[in-house]
């Protein structure tokens, strides 16, 4: 059974120009975890005067009704990050590394080779404690500054997260410009450099590849892929980086695979009008407009 990732109290509202009150933050997650996840991107630990959005991570965290059996993911960029995401009492850590020196300068003024640099301390800070890290691999399938990206830059970068002991391993189309071969090659030049790591595929539908994408993932054998509920989110350093892959619909779809993810698209449904209303507008998301099939 391939497990989702929800990602939408993150990387979902990081990129919305609401700006959504802690209590609603809250019962995001909460109305997630009705629905059946077990994995939930909850925080971000990064610069507020940069993502606005996540300044009140610890307060997200503290209000939290932590359910049993779920496990709360904060991101992290650097050693700060780390701390404040140790001190708040998360199930698991994200370090994100972009595999373009574009696109680290532009988020975080910096270049792929000083960001691994800092990730391999995070993670091997993590390793001592037995936190359970993963390393994202950002910009993975193209740079909206770079242009195209050298697969050989991800594996490597993974290569050094792993050896550091990075526990999971994801793929992330930031700017949602990949397609299926660069999927498998991708995954293909990961697992070989980590054989020993969960794999995992984070998508955009920004340019209408993300669902096929994940298949192609799925069809991989990858271990885990993201989404977020009502397909929101993108990435406030990414020009046009709009559209995460909805739960919703990767649920449907992989559900009329045959491929279970545990989560209740009776349950996931109504979370798409609680973000419409939360966020003035309507969602991207479009099973919740269709409905399921058979009705």
């Amino acid at each position: 059974m391939v497990g989702i990732v929800e990602v939408s109290p993150r990387d979902g509202l990081q990129n919305e120009r609401a700006l959504l009150e802690t209590g609603a933050k809250i019962e995001l997650i909460e109305r997630a975890v009705t629905a059946g996840a077990t994995r939930i991107e909850a925080v971000s630990f990064v610069h507020p005067k940069l993502v606005p959005a996540m300044a009140d991570a610890e307060a997200v965290m503290e209000g939290l009704h932590r359910a049993s059996g779920v496990s709360y993911i904060g991101l992290v960029l650097n050693r700060r990050g780390y701390d404040r995401a140790v001190s708040a009492g998360v199930d698991e850590i994200n370090v994100v590394v972009p595999a373009s020196d574009g696109f680290a300068k532009a988020n975080q003024n910096s270049t792929t080779e000083a960001l691994t640099e800092v990730a391999e301390e995070v993670l091997s800070e993590a390793a001592d404690r037995d936190l359970f890290a993963s390393l994202t691999i950002a910009t993975s399938f193209g740079c909206p500054f770079d242009g195209e990206v050298d697969p050989d830059r991800v594996v490597e970068v993974a290569r050094r997260g792993a050896a550091a002991g990075a526990k999971e391993i994801a793929i992330a189309d930031t700017i949602g410009v990949g397609v299926p071969t660069q999927v498998r090659t991708l995954l293909d030049g990961v697992r070989a450099v980590a054989p020993d790591a969960l794999m995992r595929a984070h998508f955009h539908n920004t340019r209408n590849t993300g669902f096929a994408n994940a298949v192609a993932a799925l069809e991989w054998g990858v271990d885990w892929l993201d989404s977020s509920n009502g397909g929101i989110g993108g990435c406030p350093f990414a020009p046009a980086a709009t559209g995460n892959i909805a739960t919703e619909d990767l649920v449907y779809l992989l559900d009329r695979m045959g491929h279970p993810t545990g989560l209740d698209l009776d349950a996931l449904l109504p979370i798409a009008g609680f973000l419409s209303d939360a966020l003035g507008y309507r969602v991207p998301a479009l099973l919740p407009r269709a409905g399921t099939f058979p009705g």
